[in-house]
């Protein structure tokens, strides 16, 4: 039988923030920007294939790429390097430089091992990734997160990745939770609205400021005093 006194003293000790779809049943996180400090990473990898063909990569084109899948960033680069029908050769230069960035500098984000550490044992967790499998491994590898997801889906596992639903579907299926009773983290536009899309209530810490970005709960961190102390008590 629950604790019933316990689950009381439980919340008046833990933060007056709760999600709107408390109590939760599991947690989805995304990987790039929101776990570990990937983003960074991918962002030097796009700099220098943008240089190899002679082009600058602005903070404008890092807005469309943050956050979407390697095929849809490759297909752009394409575009943009005027070798459309190359995509294939891209997307094996994009992997090699993207991994070899990880394997030497990614890092957690703040916050992200200590949340993380507080919910293992309490909830479900799944990682939900545009990435593809490989380079999702090494970053929670880097970090040392690999561990404390029971439940991983990232971009071989469907045919649409973010914005949407697909992947945040597929987690809610393999966590055998309903998709209103999962609380996902994110940290751009596309990521959120994809979390949105399968249902799923969202707390978005933004890598960059996108005018777009709407989850249902902001913070600036994963470290806010709120979320870590919500995590400590998250399934009471």
């Amino acid at each position: 039988m629950p604790d019933i006194v316990g689950n009381d003293l439980a919340r008046q000790l833990s933060a007056t923030w709760r999600p709107v779809n408390d109590p939760v049943r599991a947690v989805a996180f995304d990987c790039d920007g929101l776990l570990v400090d990937t983003e960074v990473c991918w962002t030097r990898a796009e700099a220098v294939m943008f240089a190899h063909h002679g082009l600058e990569f602005t903070t404008e084109l890092k807005a469309q790429l943050i956050g979407t899948t390697m095929d849809f960033t490759v297909a752009r680069m394409a575009q943009l390097f005027d070798t459309v029908g190359a995509e294939a050769a891209l997307k094996a230069e994009l992997a090699e430089t993207v991994a070899e960035v990880i394997a030497a500098d990614a890092v957690p984000m703040a916050g992200a091992v200590e949340i993380v550490a507080a919910l293992t044992g309490q909830l479900p967790l799944a990682v939900v990734s545009n990435s593809p499998r490989v380079l999702v491994e090494l970053a929670l590898s880097r970090a040392g997160l690999s561990d404390a997801f029971g439940v991983w889906v990232t971009a071989e596992d469907v045919v649409h990745g973010k914005p949407a639903p697909d992947l945040y579907l597929r987690a809610c299926e393999r966590l055998a939770v309903a998709p209103t009773e999962v609380l996902a983290f994110e940290d751009t536009v596309v990521g959120v609205n994809s979390a949105k899309a399968a249902g799923l209530t969202v707390v978005g810490i933004p890598t960059v400021e996108q005018d777009a970005f709407a989850p249902h709960h902001r913070f600036d961190s994963l470290a806010h005093d709120s979320l870590v102390s919500w995590s400590r008590f998250a399934a009471v």
